[in-house]
């Protein structure tokens, strides 16, 4: 017996989907265009949203294997690739936002209020599986917890305040998987478990730091002969000399503390030991996954700073609806929040293939058959 047939409308529900854009009124006939294209904007973004922290749960799931087998890899990598577009996506709704002129805006402004949408409980829960501290969250201005502010003004629990506190208990984060999945990483053919692998470690770290050492003083050479006065060379001398220190400090996380410098400085030296040798087999698919969660990042950022110029262009620098400091908070996410720091920070550390220290134990990457 043949099934009922699948229509399309019925499929995407899109007569539920269509009658969801009225808004605090209960017609959107009542409603002018702008206000319908703010909804509808608002409405897809959280769908992006949806579709994001699927993605990156997906991922994180992946990573938070005690084994990661090389051949989930490529998946890792569609996936973290495939929401950096999910949020190249949103930015580029800002562009519709700037149809509207700064007084269409203000003629439906006040109904949001005291709505903002620093209560997106979805942006939240992205922040939260990507791994953004606590400690380095930026207060909304009348409240400094943003828990709080996810909560009906009453102080009950909302759906959106629910949503959030279920994600803080889902963990490990994506940044802290990860971190798990680094800190296995063969680096100079030694694996963690090894006898030795703590000086085997520390060992490149410091035959790196030596050859980054040559390559810096011989860019510092040409940079200052160059240089038109004594005062100038004296400060390109301090500016190199300081990229060094700070350079051996990232590396032996000596800004960590004590207790977790072994295992931090690990990651970290595997960070720069996966860019710097990535044309060998076993280590095609981890850059690939680096390279992608820097990728995932920048556009999550550039998501931040274009909100803040279309919110800049359409209501210039007001307090926002939900009382916060409008566009200087969300320049200020823009900056603090960043998760996956190390992954920049080690681009500053890189040298020429030419200068990289002898790799050992190749046949751990694939370069060696084994008999």
């Amino acid at each position: 017996m043949a099934g009922k047939a699948t229509l399309y409308w019925d499929y995407i529900k899109l007569e539920e989907l269509l009658s969801l854009q009225t808004g605090v009124e209960p017609d959107e006939s009542e409603l002018e265009n702008d206000e319908v294209m703010f909804i509808t904007i608002h409405q897809i973004d959280e769908l992006w949203f949806k579709l994001a922290i699927r993605e990156l749960v997906r991922v994180r799931n992946l990573f938070a294997q005690e084994k990661v087998r090389e051949q989930s890899l490529s998946d890792a990598v569609r996936g973290i690739r495939r929401t950096a577009l999910l949020f190249d996506q949103v930015a580029h709704h800002f562009r519709l936002m700037e149809t509207m002129t700064t007084r269409d805006y203000l003629g439906f402004r006040d109904k949001l209020s005291p709505a903002s949408g620093f209560q997106s409980a979805q942006l939240r829960e992205i922040e939260i599986l990507m791994g953004l501290k606590v400690d380095d969250r930026i207060p909304l201005g009348h409240d400094n917890s943003y828990l709080r502010a996810l909560r009906y003004p009453d102080g009950r629990p909302s759906p959106a305040s629910q949503r959030v506190e279920a994600r803080l208990k889902d963990v490990p984060t994506l940044l802290e998987a990860i971190n798990e999945w680094l800190h296995r990483t063969p680096i100079q053919g030694s694996t963690p478990e090894q006898e030795g692998d703590t000086e085997n470690v520390r060992r490149f770290v410091e035959n790196y730091l030596k050859a980054q050492a040559i390559e810096a003083e011989e860019a510092m050479i040409l940079v200052r002969d160059s240089a038109p006065g004594e005062a100038d060379r004296r400060r390109i001398e301090e500016r190199y000399k300081q990229e060094r220190i700070k350079a051996r400090e990232f590396l032996l996380a000596e800004e960590v503390p004590e207790e977790d410098r072994p295992r931090v400085a690990r990651v970290r030296a595997a960070l720069l030991f996966i860019e710097s040798y990535r044309e060998l087999p076993l280590l095609a698919w981890p850059r690939e996954v680096l390279d992608g969660l820097v990728e995932l990042e920048q556009a999550f950022v550039i998501f931040r700073q274009r909100h803040a110029r279309m919110v800049e262009r359409v209501i210039g620098r007001r307090t926002g609806t939900g009382g916060s400091a409008g566009v200087d908070y969300l320049e200020q996410t823009a900056l603090r929040y960043r998760v996956f720091r190390e992954l920049w920070a080690v681009r500053t550390l890189m040298i020429r293939k030419t200068a990289l220290p002898p790799l050992r134990g190749p046949d751990v990457y694939g370069f060696v058959a084994k008999e």
